[in-house]
């Protein structure tokens, strides 16, 4: 079977998310966050003396209610601020990977946990864990933007977060954690907004010098062939009006007056836009038009005399 028949098909568009990473986005997150991932790991590792590993599993595009209503229920949101950049951004721990990670700092062997709310005792070590974390993702992004995390605070159900609004896209980064002997899905949640602009910035740097000469090459022959396509111009008249009966009754030789004055151009259209303004004429034996500036150009020149 061809590599097409096994997956290659036409993938469907969300015309409510008409904007996209690209790949070149997703390239560069991916980066960030796989850089993420390893200090993250290496920092679970050490503060809990447990052997922990993070690593990247997905990059996706999602509106926030769709990533919502994929949590668990209860789990451990921390709502972060990325100073300088607005907006919120939202880190998801499963809880028995929390609750894991709190026996193994209080000397504990780790392992299965009950499912319950945190203590006042347990509470200041996921906070400063969490911090921690953060401090990692600082370092994740240092090649693009400098940002300073902060963890604002800590909630258990994302249902009743109003970070964003439903709608609102967002890019979250699917990590497999392990800690120990336990296993979860942690996820970073941040707004479409936020990133963007920060991407769009850093993508001629991480972009390679054959890949950006692939670019351009690319925007040439998109812009040659586009220049090329042939497309259908028509000249007019100002428009008049006509009732049904006079335009049933036409007949060959009739005369129909047209509301259009001598002095005023024709208009030059494509599908209905008007580009230019003309004249009529003739060029041999084939009818022409000469293209002027519009009325609007011509009046301002005039009233700009002196």
């Amino acid at each position: 079977m061809s590599r097409r028949g096994q997956g290659g098909g036409p993938t469907a568009y969300d015309f409510r998310r008409p904007i996209k990473l690209s790949r070149e986005h997703v390239r560069t997150l991916q980066m960030v966050f796989e850089s993420y991932a390893r200090s993250c790991g290496t920092l679970l590792t050490t503060r809990l003396r447990a052997v922990s590993n993070v690593s990247l599993i997905s990059i996706e595009q999602l509106n926030y209610d769709e990533y919502v209503g994929a949590l668990a229920n209860p789990t451990i949101i921390g709502v972060v601020t990325l100073d300088p950049l607005p907006g919120t951004v939202l880190l998801e721990i499963a809880q028995s990977a929390v609750m894991t990670a709190i026996d193994h700092m209080l000397g504990g062997p780790g392992g299965s946990q009950p499912e319950r709310p945190l203590t006042e005792v347990e509470m200041p070590l996921l906070r400063g864990l969490m911090e921690r974390m953060l401090g990692e993702l600082r370092y994740g992004f240092e090649s693009m933007v400098d940002i300073s995390p902060k963890l604002k605070e800590i909630e258990y159900n994302a249902q009743f977060l109003r970070a964003h609004a439903p709608g609102d896209a967002v890019v979250v980064a699917s990590f497999e954690t392990k800690i120990g002997a336990e296993e979860c899905i942690s996820t970073l949640c941040l707004p479409f907004n936020t990133i963007l602009p920060v991407l769009s910035r850093t993508e001629a740097i991480v972009l390679s010098a054959a890949e950006r000469q692939a670019k351009d090459t690319a925007l040439r022959n998109l812009t040659a062939g586009l220049s090329a396509a042939p497309i259908d111009v028509a000249v007019r008249f100002q428009p008049i009006r006509m009732r049904t009966d006079d335009i049933v009754d036409l007949r060959p030789g009739d005369v129909v007056p047209l509301g259009h004055a001598t002095s005023r151009p024709l208009e030059v259209t494509v599908h209905d836009i008007v580009f230019a303004h003309a004249v009529p004429g003739n060029q041999g034996a084939r009818l022409a038009c000469l293209v002027v500036p519009s009325p609007n150009e011509s009046s301002s020149k005039e009233s700009g005399r002196p």
